[in-house]
């Protein structure tokens, strides 16, 4: 029978820094009332020549390097982003494989906002374990700093840019196979996190460049209560599912959104600051690139060794959200 590894893991880390230093100049802010409400300190901003591709392919280049294959045996690429180069065609991920060097390989986007590199790796192990692909490239890439609004108080300083991948590879030894992913949404919750104009509901116009429209939208308190719960139950489900306690996962890695979130939910399933990654601080939400980015942290620290049992939980607008649990399997 043939399973889906995860074999690798990468990122790149715009060196540009904005710190919360830097938003008090241009809004009503301190650098204390921005960490007390979400933990950051800063975050990376791309170069205004830089789009999500350009990240992506960064990223994308050093998990194909570690995975130890070759660019001809990648066969399917998977961009999960709410940044995309262009707003209808073509897919960040035919950039993504162009700028890497593929040769013509299967690509294509994905939107699912802050949940999107777990439904990325839910997708890969699909094709995988169907038999029709063999080695898939999965990149979170985001430019956030593009559809911000720097005169939102409530917003502008929560996110950054940044991109992370990974490679899911077919294998025939089931210890070494992803366990496990549940992903889920509902659109009831629309209003919650959203971009409102630029697509087919408002497409662009001069109002909707006016009020900001094509820029993101965030109701924070509403988000923070529902996050923290959502969170909490859909890991509960999936250890329940697996007989599995808190002891049994060497590392968490939630979504970087906010730095109480991660708290709460932490303490909720009882994981100690030694299993959980955190990088918020120093990253800022990076949407789909923030699981990986985080992953990507603690493995060049030597955090994450091959064996070692990883639990993805994110949670975004849409509202969708969802859940890995796998065994790092690297081949070097």
């Amino acid at each position: 029978m043939t399973y889906a590894a995860f074999r690798s893991i990468g990122a790149y880390i715009p060196p540009k820094i904005m710190t919360n230093a830097d938003f008090e100049k241009i809004i009503d802010t301190t650098d204390e009332w921005i960490t007390k409400r979400t933990g950051i300190k800063e975050r990376r901003i791309s170069e205004v020549d830089e789009a999500s591709s350009d990240l992506g392919a960064r990223a994308a280049l050093v998990a194909i390097e570690r995975a130890g294959i070759t660019k001809e045996e990648v066969d399917l690429v998977i961009c999960a982003t709410v940044t995309p180069d262009y707003l209808c065609m073509p897919s960040t991920a035919c950039l993504i494989a162009s700028k890497v060097g593929l040769p013509p390989v299967m690509a294509f986007d994905i939107s699912a906002a802050c949940t999107g590199f777990v439904y990325a790796v839910s997708i890969a192990k699909a094709f995988i374990e169907s038999g029709m692909k063999k080695n898939v490239l999965i990149v979170g890439a985001e430019t956030y700093t593009s559809i911000l609004d720097y005169t939102d108080r409530g917003t502008c300083f929560i996110f950054g840019d940044g991109a992370g991948a990974a490679i899911i590879s077919a294998t025939n030894n089931k210890d070494e196979a992803i366990i496990d992913v549940n992903c889920s949404s509902d659109g009831n919750y629309e209003d919650l996190i959203k971009t409102p104009g630029g697509g087919s509901k408002h497409p662009c116009s001069a109002e909707v460049l006016e009020n900001k429209m094509a820029c993101i939208k965030m109701k924070g308190n509403e988000t923070f209560k529902l996050a923290v719960k959502t969170l909490t139950s859909d890991v509960q489900v999936m250890m329940k599912k697996h007989n599995l306690t808190n002891e049994d996962i060497n590392h968490f890695i939630p979504h970087q959104a906010n730095y109480r979130i991660i708290k709460a939910v932490g303490e909720a399933l009882g994981f100690n600051d030694e299993q959980t990654v955190v990088t918020v601080h120093k990253y800022g939400n990076t949407s789909a690139a923030s699981i990986p980015m985080a992953m990507n942290d603690a493995y060049e620290e030597g955090r994450i060794k091959a064996g070692d049992t990883v639990l993805f939980d994110a949670f975004g607008g849409g509202l969708t959200w969802g859940s890995a649990l796998f065994k790092f399997a690297p081949k070097k």
